[in-house]
């Protein structure tokens, strides 16, 4: 029986995302993000059909399992592209370094100025980042894990559901300009959404995820220090 339920949430799983991605290439909405629109079927079908969340976490478990060699999967294409990473190398740092920076910076100010406890800073910084980076980077600060976790959550979905849409309106067209921006943004629901635009969107955008960990890491303390007087 249990092998029963974990073979159903796993074709669940695999279901809802089909849909929502068919949906998504047929319409190009924004509100049909794939993350989202997923998401909500599952949910969905676990309350109609009354089935406990504690049900679903053995499947989801073994489907977390294959984000590692998804992850190192995405070097595949950045090999491509090796071509242009050589001629736009110190600008694609330089802008992930920038973006990671003023995405930390911007929302440090904004939770100062509404008088959030420390605590939620700190777990709000690496929001831009994925949840391993995030919950470590919150907790070495003195944050909350759980907290960091959902804020990169609610990040990604955001970035990957207005991302996009945002990019387009302000006439950023260039395919490595937007891969830059949504790996940098919204991590991997951001890269996700990037490899649907195209290789070169998604290859990019996977880098930038990799490098704005790295520099959100290494920059996150010296904005404690700056932001977080004693």
């Amino acid at each position: 029986m249990p092998q029963l339920t974990i073979a159903f949430t796993i074709l669940l799983t695999v279901g809802a995302y089909l849909l929502a991605k068919t949906l998504y290439l047929r319409y190009r909405h924004p509100l049909l993000n794939i993350v989202l629109l997923g998401a909500a079927l599952i949910i969905a079908t676990l309350l109609a059909l009354r089935i406990p969340y504690q049900a679903y976490l053995p499947g989801r478990q073994l489907m977390t399992f294959l984000l590692g060699p998804a992850t190192v999967g995405l070097a595949v294409p950045l090999y491509r592209h090796q071509g242009l990473l050589r001629r736009h190398a110190s600008t694609i740092v330089a802008g992930v370094v920038l973006g990671s920076l003023m995405s930390m910076l911007v929302a440090g100010l904004i939770a100062l100025a509404g008088g959030l406890p420390r605590e939620v800073i700190l777990s709000l910084l690496p929001k831009s980042v994925t949840i391993p980076f995030a919950v470590e980077i919150a907790r070495i600060q003195g944050g909350s894990p759980g907290l960091a976790s959902a804020f990169v959550v609610a990040t990604g979905t955001l970035g990957s559901v207005f991302g996009g849409t945002l990019l387009t309106w302000a006439g950023i067209k260039d395919p490595l300009a937007r891969g830059l921006a949504m790996g940098t943004g919204a991590h991997g629901q951001g890269t996700a959404m990037a490899f649907l635009e195209g290789e070169q969107q998604g290859s990019m955008a996977g880098l930038a995820m990799t490098l704005a960990g790295i520099t959100t890491a290494t920059l996150a303390p010296l904005l404690v220090r700056l932001l977080l007087r004693p």
